[in-house]
């Protein structure tokens, strides 16, 4: 087996085991090995010192100019929530169903396919819809009215 090819197999390897790693940096690795091994096909680069100037230089650039683009494409973006925000904050304002009457200002609701304990001043029956006022951890305060 020749270096060139042990280059593009290592390259490969690389960007493969990104789909079980979520740093989005063995990528940038893999295609600096497969640029290594195929400037070393093509009789570009022969010595050992200068594949791996060449394999460190395409990897750190890549990693530095592409990085931000690549970890949106594995991990994905979302526009419609606000980092900003803790999670019990951002369930401010959700539709809920009542599943279970209220009674004595305390029912169950569900939020997000999850069933949770609630607590209103409205008299809320089952199948009705009410709006999360707030979030203490593990149970909501819900009312008729949206916050």
């Amino acid at each position: 087996m020749s270096i060139a090819l042990l280059w593009i197999i290592i390259g490969v390897a690389l960007i493969l085991s990104e789909l079980l790693l979520t740093s989005v940096i063995a990528v940038f690795l893999g295609i600096g090995a497969i640029v290594t091994g195929l400037l070393l096909h093509w009789g570009l680069i022969a010595e050992t010192a200068t594949q791996f100037a060449v394999f460190g230089v395409v990897s750190l650039a890549l990693l530095i100019v592409a990085r931000g683009q690549f970890k949106r494409w594995f991990m994905g973006y979302s526009t419609d929530e606000d980092d900003a925000k803790p999670n019990f904050q951002r369930d401010i304002g959700a539709r809920v169903k009542v599943i279970r009457d209220f009674n004595h200002g305390a029912g169950r609701v569900v939020l997000n396919g999850v069933q949770w304990d609630a607590f209103s001043e409205d008299e809320l029956k089952a199948g009705e819809t009410a709006w999360v006022q707030a979030n203490e951890g593990i149970q909501l305060t819900v009312s008729r009215d949206k916050p």
